[in-house]
């Protein structure tokens, strides 16, 4: 069996990794959200 520390410093770097994804893609649909609403209020 691999080494109980090398198993959890993988899940833990990929579990940070995806974290900031998350961070990342939500950051970019609020910036969407807000584009898009004040798209329509030019109208």
């Amino acid at each position: 069996m691999e080494d109980y520390k090398s198993m959890y410093f993988k899940l833990f770097n990929q579990i940070t990794d995806i974290i900031e994804q998350l961070k990342e893609i939500q950051a970019t649909t609020e910036e969407m959200y807000v584009n898009a609403n004040s798209d329509d209020d030019d109208e």
